[in-house]
């Protein structure tokens, strides 16, 4: 089984929930108290075997590329005020791994953003890791769901038990149990709005893994739900044919792509943060006295 080392990150949306900081700032590069989110993915990539990573953008979306290029007037204000640490980290990022950025000329949906990725993909399979959704896991999400693919020779979503009204906001999968967090997948449906529609409370949060045939398959795929092309249909039809291996992954999602789970993270990241966790620990125990 070849194993995998390529990502595609899709970050072209625009991010209305975010609104309005999301008009001028990219939600993707939100800061988790000092890093982007967008870092936050890239490192879990990288950490899975990941060395060359497509980020899927849009317009007024270039910070993100600047924020992984080398900036030549903080190296010499570092350099100058002798403060390696920070210059050694910054250059870091820089070097995490071969990172590349392709703009996706109109928000057509997930499936447009993924075909636009084919000819980076070059036959290989490869990881998807949605733009919204930071994962903080002691194995990286992204890790266990390629582990999976090797395991098992299939395309593999990455799910989460989701309250049953909830499943109209994300998809529904038809899965049996294989084994441990594994998962037999063959069939689900894109935001289902009926109760008959439903398979199960699984639902894709986040993460998949898939094979390279998943290009021909979104090439023929219908426009669906919000007039996009969805990749929940494409991988409906794998599922049909191949079977999907479903995996229910261990760790916390955070959705950057909300308020609240924007403030979910920052809350709990900075308590365990190394340079400021103890204070802000101590801050939030006073402020709970005055709620």
């Amino acid at each position: 089984m070849k194993k995998i080392t390529k990502a595609v990150i899709p970050a072209a949306g625009l991010g209305t929930r975010m609104l309005p900081i999301s008009r001028t700032v990219p939600k993707e590069i939100l800061p988790i108290v000092d890093r982007p989110s967008m870092e936050y993915l890239v490192r879990e990539a990288v950490a899975a075997g990941i060395t060359d990573i497509l980020i899927i953008t849009g317009r007024n979306k270039e910070a993100i590329e600047n924020y992984f290029d080398y900036s030549i007037e903080y190296k010499d204000n570092l350099a100058a005020k002798n403060k390696t640490a920070a210059l050694a980290d910054m250059e870091e990022v820089c070097r995490l791994a071969n990172i590349y950025f392709l703009r996706q000329k109109e928000t057509k949906g997930l499936g447009h953003a993924i075909l636009c990725a084919e000819s980076f993909i070059g036959g290989e399979p490869f990881a998807v890791l949605y733009g919204d959704d930071v994962m903080v896991a002691d194995t990286p999400v992204t890790k266990q769901l390629t582990d999976a693919y090797e395991k098992y020779g299939k395309g593999v979503a990455g799910v989460c038990e989701v309250a049953r009204e909830d499943l109209k906001k994300y998809c529904s999968l038809k899965a049996e149990p294989i084994e441990g967090r594994a998962y037999l997948c063959t069939d689900m449906i894109e935001k289902p709005q009926r109760e008959e529609d439903m398979f199960s409370n699984l639902a894709i949060l986040g993460r998949v893994v898939l094979p390279a045939e998943i290009f021909d398959i979104l090439r023929t795929t219908p426009y669906g739900a919000g007039g996009e092309l969805q990749l929940t249909d494409a991988m409906k039809v794998l599922a049909r044919n191949e079977g999907m291996i479903a995996y229910k992954y261990d760790g916390k999602r955070y959705d950057m792509g909300s308020k609240l789970g924007f403030l979910q993270a920052n809350i709990e990241l900075a308590v365990k943060h190394k340079e400021i966790g103890g204070d802000f620990v101590a801050y939030l125990k006073e402020f709970a006295k005055t709620l």
